[in-house]
């Protein structure tokens, strides 16, 4: 899972940093390739309960959306970038509590955190920010 987190590290510095001398596209690009990210959801389907393996391919499919905004240059603060993250988080914590849920854990909840919900939102100054300025 390491891998899944270096390629969203590596998206999210892409979208802060803005840079005119990297092309976003093959930036963003890289980030999966390099991370291994594929290998990873293969490994999923090999290794994994369906549930497990539902919930990691719903994160990779949300983490590819956040790539493809990336790439097209969407900075960590647009709302192209936000609509795509918070998805892409709510789907991470979906992966935890089904982890959690085959390991015969105690699974948790937002509220366990003290949030309202688990894609970050309510916790987002940007989005705080966008909701009082047009409320």
């Amino acid at each position: 899972m390491g891998e899944v987190v270096d390629c969203h590290s590596r998206l999210r510095q892409i979208a802060q940093d803005q840079d005119t001398a990297t092309d976003p596209d093959r930036a963003a690009r890289a980030a999966l390739s390099e991370t291994a990210v594929h290998e990873v959801r293969e490994r999923f389907f090999i290794d994994a309960s369906a549930d497990v393996a539902g919930a990691g391919q719903a994160m990779f499919a949300q983490l590819r959306a956040v790539q493809r905004v990336v790439g097209t240059g969407g900075g960590h603060t647009s709302a192209a970038f936000l609509d795509a993250y918070h998805p892409y988080l709510d789907r991470v914590w979906a992966y935890r509590v089904a982890v959690r849920k085959e390991l015969r854990d105690r699974t948790f909840s937002p509220a366990s955190f003290g949030w309202d919900d688990w894609d970050g939102k309510d916790r987002c100054p940007i989005c705080r920010d966008e909701l009082t300025v047009g409320a």
